[in-house]
């Protein structure tokens, strides 16, 4: 609809215009504000609810992944709104850390190499090929109805990175626009204010006075960050250290989670990085070696298995460098491993590694060893075609007796004569060598490779599956079951072992230790990042007692999710010290070292309760620059201690007391927060952060109480790019389908922990189904004179008022329990469908005309927190109701009828059942004639109906029934075994009858049939009878049931008056072949 050419518009348009004067109507009534009570609220009353949002960071445009998240948030924020809760929801502007500045930096690179507007080589070539007339004007930008990529096919296939000039064009902005962003301070006064716009045209209902952005540019939260972090340090909870840490080179400092353009989660992989001396005589090749000691240089995880190596392995294509790592020493290694070595202290200077002389793997070939702990006094460095250079520093050790690659590989070496002359291995260098025996595995012996090589009857080197199930098998259990067998430690297991033989090669120098991305990590201003050894500041995340406090807040929270929880406790499990400083970028300065900045994981960890005195301080200015009654300079420790941490009143400050007062009272009305919504890619860092600091700084009753966590969107199915074009700002959104069309699609795209899927289809629907039900209401109000009046009194009017009913508890219970797409099911899908057969199942009669109002009061209210725009038009436009439809209350309700809800489930199913009854007669009739038959053709006209009704089960169905109903515990909803089932049966009054063996052959299935109703539906599925009279409802809906089978005559007859079974004439064999049974009446046609 919305996104096919050549169709209308209108329906679309209809929304947006609603949704503007409906913005106009909040605006003027500020009716998201939100006030404080007088005392602090019980905070499991529901009197008060605050939820928040990690605040989006303002490189760019919100988009749907965005608003997916923070839809969460603003429907159960509604929902409690509705529910009569007082509601806080904020929302601010992240702009500290390193990608603006990036940016800015990459546009000033651009000009200076390029001009101004830059003209880059890959432009100047497609200048000289035509283009199509419709090319995005150079100075427009992209047309605000599709975000366009600018890379071509090839780049974007082959991942080639755009320039930061081609991504601010895809923003839409002109190239006169473009030159100004090169300031950082332009893209914090540019973005956030437009975030602000499109959140408000989403209908975010957000009390925009306590919205701010970070970094120094606002001077109030500047002096926040700067107590949280004062305070810290005076708890001990941030040190000075130095640690392996994700370092960005391009930038010179550490580069966090969200520093990364990729790696988002990598940590440093420790390694023993083994020093395998080269012996004399060098190769012509090592001519400039001459002189000093070189090392082939191998990264390992299982240091305690050097005993037993055998060789070294090379990767003979690949390039390798001779570094030097001090005056006298050089180590053969990757350029990628040096450079990780370089910025660990391993290189003569530092943080520049430097090659004495390129090599490839075919010059180290041959080379002879002297390598630490081996039993071999000299071993030889060999090929091996399956070395990966990402990984390590291309050197490997051997070790056959416990390494299954390692024991095929110089198995393949020994076999085949070819193989070792195509590479230039000499027999001596393989031949002698043989596997040695260094640690015994349970089960596997002491030479665990061999043994799982023979066990999977691997042939080659090249069975990599086999080699990866034959490692999963021994490796772990090497460690943690296997015990050594040589050296100082023989007799002490292997995990014991480890550290002992790691420190004792570390203190003799025939190792260092090593450290390099567990994978590969590219920073946001577009280098690949190492391991860096740095000295500066981190927080002590995993320190024991406050590990034990963050993990005694986590109990007490509500995660929604299993998986949630088990993410923050493996998150809470490897969790270590956090460089917490920087030196490039936006944000807060460390305020004892203000050299360093705050980095942007640990500004953002309690700054959900500078949004409870935002307003105070910022006067609606979201940059803190205009200031009111209150200074930033006045903002000191003692005041911000005496808000949030419960300290002594700051007699110091010249703040009015009132003021004060008030800030704190604003605090202890709304906090603890009640929510927050967010990515569960954040659980790893940002969340459990929070919980940390809010454990330091806080009192535990101001604790944080839940957090939900979702996957990301997809849009149709498929994952959201801006090179592919699949892609949609919030803005381009609400103009393709308006704001509430999008909610609609967001609410409908998932709540679970997987990632969800935005459907433009189901947004056309809600366009659809929303304009529709406008102009239902509309045409049923023009006519309203002519409803039925008084109280709902047939069976249809108490059907639809229990299907409210029954609309109103389910949903209530759905939002309660954030689970949105349910909720638009049964408060709006379902509850349509149920408005849609009232009015089928009505007839002459008519609508009730307080049914009807009834129903658009409750369906208005049910679908305000999704759809408010929709809701609130309706709510004063249409009903004519006064105030807001977000303030309205939750409907009130009358108990649901189960018993009713049943009852008109078998009506629906019971008219369903006639009809294929009727026309299967009508068929058979028609097939029969033209066989030659004597039977006349039956048509509707020409039948009446008689439906026969069996109300109890009887006979070995009974029977059936009483046995399983001792059987059944309506707890777990389990039966006794089916052995135990079948000797009751056998000494029942069934079992002991004559003809039990045909009869066992009807007990076996229907016992298996009712056993599974049982399981799935409970207890009721086993009465011999059904909780209300089936001959009472269908008598009572005799009319409708005539309508829906086309017939003017219809009878309602029990099967077990022998007089009714007399009217079934020459088609009483109909009943015998189909008997009817409680919940499943017989219908058979005869003519009149």
């Amino acid at each position: 609809m919305a996104t096919e050419s050549g169709k209308s518009f209108a329906r679309r348009d209809r929304l947006l215009e609603i949704e503007s004067k409906v913005h106009t109507w909040w605006e003027d009534s500020n009716v998201f504000n939100a006030e404080p009570g007088e005392r602090p609220p019980n905070p499991e009353s529901g009197e008060k609810f605050f939820g928040n949002f990690p605040f989006p960071y303002m490189n760019g445009y919100l988009h749907l992944g965005h608003a997916f998240s923070f839809s969460k948030l603003e429907f159960a924020a509604a929902y409690h709104r509705l529910k009569g809760a007082n509601v806080l929801l904020p929302f601010g502007f992240h702009c500290t850390g390193m990608p603006i500045k990036a940016s800015a930096d990459k546009l000033a690179r651009e000009i200076k190499q390029f001009g101004n507007p830059p003209v880059f080589l890959k432009e100047a070539e497609e200048e000289e090929s035509p283009q199509p007339e419709e090319a995005e004007d150079a100075n427009g930008g992209a047309p605000p109805d599709k975000f366009k990529s600018k890379k071509s096919k090839a780049a974007a296939k082959s991942g080639v990175q755009m320039y930061q000039w081609e991504i601010m064009r895809s923003f839409g902005l002109s190239d006169s626009e473009i030159s100004e962003f090169q300031e950082p301070e332009k893209w914090l006064k540019f973005f956030p204010p437009l975030a602000k716009e499109d959140l408000k045209a989403f209908g975010l209902g957000c009390d925009w006075r306590r919205s701010f952005v970070t970094t120094e540019i606002n001077p109030f939260f500047d002096s926040f960050v700067q107590w949280q972090m004062r305070k810290l340090k005076a708890m001990g909870k941030i040190v000075k250290d130095v640690r392996y840490t994700i370092y960005s080179p391009l930038d010179d400092q550490p580069c966090a989670d969200h520093d990364r353009a990729s790696g988002e989660g990598v940590q440093p992989q420790d390694y023993t990085l083994i020093k395998m001396e080269v012996l004399q005589p060098f190769p012509a090749k090592f001519g400039p070696l001459e002189g000093k000691k070189v090392y082939l240089a191998a990264a390992t995880l299982r240091p305690e298995t050097m005993y037993g190596q055998t060789n070294a392995w090379v990767l003979p294509d690949g390039k390798y460098g001779a570094f030097e790592m001090s005056e006298t020493d050089v180590l053969i290694v990757t350029e990628r491993a040096a450079l990780n070595l370089a910025y660990q202290n391993f290189s003569r200077i530092p943080k520049k590694p430097t090659c004495l002389v390129e090599l490839t793997g075919y010059d180290l070939i041959g080379l002879p060893l002297k390598s630490p702990l081996s039993f071999n006094e000299v071993i030889y460095a060999l090929p091996m075609l399956t070395i990966l250079t990402d990984k390590g520093t291309g050197i490997v050790t051997s070790v056959p007796s416990d390494a299954p690659d390692d024991y095929m590989a110089l198995h393949d070496l020994k076999a085949k004569p070819a193989f070792r002359a195509k590479f230039g291995v000499k027999d001596e260098w393989v031949l002698p060598f043989e596997v040695i025996p260094i640690i015994n595995i349970p089960e596997f012996g002491d030479k665990s490779a061999e043994r799982v090589c023979t066990d999977l009857k691997i042939k080659s080197q090249n069975e990599k599956d086999k080699l990866a199930e034959a490692k999963r098998l021994t490796y772990l259990r090497g460690f943690t079951e296997g015990t050594m067998l040589v050296g100082d430690f023989a007799g002490k297991k292997v995990q014991d072992a480890k550290p002992l033989i790691r420190s004792k090669l570390i203190e003799t120098g025939e190792a260092i230790m090593y450290s390099e991305p567990e994978k590969r990590v590219m920073s946001r201003s577009g280098d690949e990042c190492v391991v860096a050894l740095t000295d500066q500041w981190y927080i002590t995340y995993g320190e024991e007692e406050w590990k034990r406090l963050a993990t005694e807040c986590l109990n007490s929270m509500n995660l929604y999710h299993d998986e949630n929880r088990h993410g923050f406790e493996h998150t809470l499990g490897w969790l270590n010290q956090w460089a917490c400083s920087r030196s490039f970028g936006l944000g807060t300065r460390i305020p004892w070292d203000p050299q360093f900045l705050v980095e942007s994981l640990s500004d953002s960890t309690i700054y959900m309760a500078y949004y409870t005195v935002a307003h105070m301080l910022h006067k609606g200015d979201m940059y803190g620059s205009t200031t009111g009654s209150i200074e930033p300079g006045q903002m000191t420790d003692e005041v911000w201690e005496f808000i949030f941490c419960g300290g002594p009143y700051p007699e110091s400050s010249n703040i009015p007391s009132s003021i004060l007062n008030r800030m704190k009272q604003e605090f202890e009305y709304w906090y603890p927060f009640d929510l927050r919504v967010s990515g569960k890619d954040l659980i790893q860092n940002h969340l459990t952060f929070c919980i940390y600091n809010h454990t330091a700084i806080m009192s535990q009753r101001h604790w944080p109480r839940g957090f939900r966590c979702n996957g990301h969107i997809m849009l149709n199915s498929e994952k959201m790019s801006k090179s592919t074009g699949n892609f949609r700002t919030l803005k381009q959104a609400i103009e393709e389908f308006s704001a509430d069309a999008t909610r609609f699609s967001l609410a409908d795209a998932g709540d679970g922990v997987d990632d969800a899927n935005f459907v433009f289809d189901t947004a056309n629907t809600g366009i659809l189904r929303l304009t529709k039900e406008i102009a239902w209401m509309e045409e049923v109000l023009a006519v309203e004179s002519s409803l039925r009046t008084g109280p709902p009194s047939t069976y249809a009017d108490r059907v639809f008022e229990n299907e409210i009913n029954i609309a109103v508890e389910m949903t209530d219970q759905h939002y309660k329990n954030y689970m949105f797409r349910e909720a638009l099911k049964t408060g709006f899908y379902d509850l349509q469908a149920a408005r849609d057969e009232y009015r089928l199942s009505c007839g002459a009669g008519g609508l009730n005309r307080d049914l009807v109002w009834r129903f658009m009061d409750v369906q208005t209210r049910l679908i305000t927190p999704i759809c408010p725009h929709y809701a609130e038009y309706v709510w004063r436009v249409i009903l004519k109701k006064d105030g807001f439809a977000v303030k309205a209350g939750w409907p009130t309700y009358g108990t649901p009828d189960l018993i009713l809800k049943s009852a008109n489930k078998y009506l629906q199913d019971s008219i369903v059942l006639m009809r294929k009854l009727l026309q299967k007669q009508i068929l058979g009739s028609k097939k029969a004639n033209k066989k030659g038959a004597p039977v006349a053709t039956l048509t509707e006209d020409k039948l009446k109906g008689l439906v026969y009704v069996n109300e109890q089960f009887d006979g070995w169905k009974a029977e059936c029934l009483r046995i399983l109903q001792s059987k059944f515990d309506s707890k777990s909803r389990t039966f006794a075994p089916d052995g135990e089932i079948l000797e009751a049966l056998q000494n029942s009054s069934v079992g002991q009858a004559s003809n039990f063996k045909q009869t066992q052959k009807l007990c076996m299935p229907f016992l298996r049939f009712k056993k599974d109703e049982a399981k799935a539906i409970g207890p009721q599925a086993l009465d011999l009878k059904l909780p209300f009279g089936e001959i009472e409802v269908l008598q009572e809906n005799l009319d409708l049931i005539k309508r829906q089978l086309g017939l003017e005559e219809v009878e309602i007859l029990s099967a077990t008056d022998p007089d009714a079974l007399s009217k079934a004439g020459s088609l009483s064999s109909l009943l015998k072949q189909n008997p009817p049974s409680p919940g499943n009446p017989t219908a058979i046609f005869l003519t009149r």
